[in-house]
């Protein structure tokens, strides 16, 4: 009986589908942990604390006992920094799940 050998053309194919099916998989993955990314940034006292998503919107804000002591203007400020200080982290935590995809995808 002759063996049928696959072509260079099924070959190359085949070899493709089979990256293509690596990559959704790990794009897959990729997505659902980003979709668990948040970032909290809070004072050393507890008086704030600023929890993020993976987009940097705000999701929590947490005012301890503290926050009475401080003047509103202060307080804004200290919120401002707080979201900054999270969605920067959150930013990172991004950058990192994304890296591998992007370093793949540059292959």
């Amino acid at each position: 009986m002759e063996r049928i050998t696959p072509t260079a053309a099924e070959t190359w194919l085949d070899e493709y589908r089979a990256r293509i099916t690596t990559i959704r998989a790990r794009a897959d993955h990729a997505r659902a942990r980003l979709a668990a990314v948040t970032a909290t940034a809070r004072t050393r006292d507890g008086a704030v604390a600023v929890t993020v998503d993976a987009s940097g919107a705000l999701t929590d804000l947490r005012f301890g006992v503290r926050t009475d002591e401080l003047p509103r203007a202060r307080l804004a400020e200290t919120v401002l920094r707080l979201a900054g200080e999270a969605a920067a982290d959150a930013r990172t935590q991004v950058e990192a799940i994304m890296e591998p995809l992007t370093v793949e995808a540059g292959r």
